[in-house]
């Protein structure tokens, strides 16, 4: 048996994972464009109404900096608040957020969803 490294230790299985699976690894440059998708997530819902950002059913967290992300006008606080906004993106699932921007692009709003 050879050397075991420090990092071999550190592997453990995530939710959903086999023990002796590798996890999928992204590259930096992969991790960075899923990172800013987030953030431009964050900047659309930034743009929708009070009442259309009620009916998608963000976590109460994410709803909040997103409305404190409307009323900042200069360019340096709001850039601070959207890359926040997309840190909170990122613990929270997008696909429903996704969902429902798309069918606001498509023209059909889809209906109220509890949160």
């Amino acid at each position: 048996m050879g050397l075991v490294r420090k990092k071999d230790l550190k592997k453990t299985a995530k939710p959903g994972q086999e023990q002796g699976e590798q996890p999928a690894l992204l590259s930096r440059t992969q991790q960075k464009k899923a990172v800013q998708s987030l953030q431009d997530l964050g900047e659309r819902l930034v743009k929708l109404s009070d009442s259309q950002l009620c009916r998608i059913g963000l976590p109460e967290e994410v709803l909040k900096a997103v409305k404190a992300a409307k009323t900042i006008k200069k360019h340096g606080p709001l850039g601070r608040q959207m890359r926040y906004v997309g840190s909170l993106m990122r613990k929270c699932d997008p696909a429903p957020v996704r969902e429902f921007l798309d069918a606001l692009d498509r023209g059909k709003a889809p209906a109220h969803r509890k949160a």
